[in-house]
């Protein structure tokens, strides 16, 4: 059971400190005929709201790392990379560190990934990446508050991995925990992804007159942001609700793929015969 670790807060994050430790003390509880392994290839720094990004790889098709240490989880080896999670994923994927994974676990990240945005999570984005190399993956996110309850994040997360391996390849489930003492947490449910988004609007425009040549677009977020916002208007079995409701919300994805649907078929054969038309004029 190989199990890759990243995270989009950076290597030195808090919560990826948090999940190295738990991940060491699952090692360390393997039976006598189960071998684990864990590796951390993890962003140098904050890479927050890159989703699947990796950079420009043809003007620098070359990549900084250097080793570190996590206190607690001495017995993992961990890379911090000048690369964003997507990138990070890949190369872990491919086993240039080490070992060639199995799973990967991005997290634990500060702040949900609920709703839409998860589209735009780095978190979110690199067990994406990881599902195109084969590997299942689990994004783990909490919700941010004063104090993150990042080992409540951490205890539910190592419940899960025994069923991920376990699970066929590229299975991938996104992990939101409220940020609650693991006494205060009232349970688990399947979550379903919501209407909530990053950004809820820009500006507005007051009395709509005209934009200037040049100037800022003050943003306002959405319930999908960090602390989540107001979720009233979501169903009691949406991610966002679930969190504020104080259950932890599990919701599997899946990354880009064909789409088999027959309905499109008569759209795509208009528009190649289209396309076939003026090539041949």
């Amino acid at each position: 059971m190989r199990l890759l670790l990243t995270n989009d807060d950076g290597v030195l994050a808090p919560g990826m400190a948090v999940l190295a430790r738990s991940v060491a003390l699952w090692m360390e509880s393997a039976p006598a005929d189960e071998v684990r392994e864990a590796i951390v290839v993890a962003p140098n720094r904050n890479y927050s709201g890159m989703s699947s990004a990796v950079g420009d790889v043809f003007e620098r098709p070359t990549v900084k790392y250097r080793r570190h240490r996590i206190a607690g989880a001495e017995s993992i080896v961990t890379y911090g990379l000048e690369a964003p999670p997507a990138l990070c994923a890949i190369l872990g994927a491919l086993g240039s560190f080490d070992f060639t994974p199995d799973v990967i676990v991005s997290g634990i990240n500060a702040g949900a990934n609920v709703g839409r945005s998860i589209l735009h999570s780095g978190t979110v984005g690199a067990v994406l990446t990881g599902a195109q190399l084969g590997l299942s993956g689990l994004a783990v996110s909490v919700q941010w508050g004063e104090d993150v309850h990042y080992d409540t994040a951490a205890l539910v997360t190592i419940e899960v991995l025994d069923e991920l391996f376990r699970a066929p390849s590229r299975t991938l489930l996104n992990l939101n925990v409220p940020n609650l003492a693991i006494h205060q947490l009232k349970g688990v449910r399947r979550g379903h992804i919501s209407t909530a988004g990053l950004i809820k609007a820009a500006g507005p425009r007051a009395g709509g007159e005209a934009l200037s040549e040049e100037g800022e677009l003050p943003l306002r977020l959405g319930a999908a942001s960090p602390e989540l916002g107001d979720v009233s208007d979501e169903n009691a079995d949406d991610d966002g609700a679930l969190l504020a409701a104080g259950y932890a919300s599990l919701t599997p994805i899946q990354g880009p793929r064909e789409v088999n649907d027959p309905a499109l078929d008569d759209v795509i054969e208009k528009a190649l015969d289209a396309m076939s038309r003026q090539l041949s004029i």
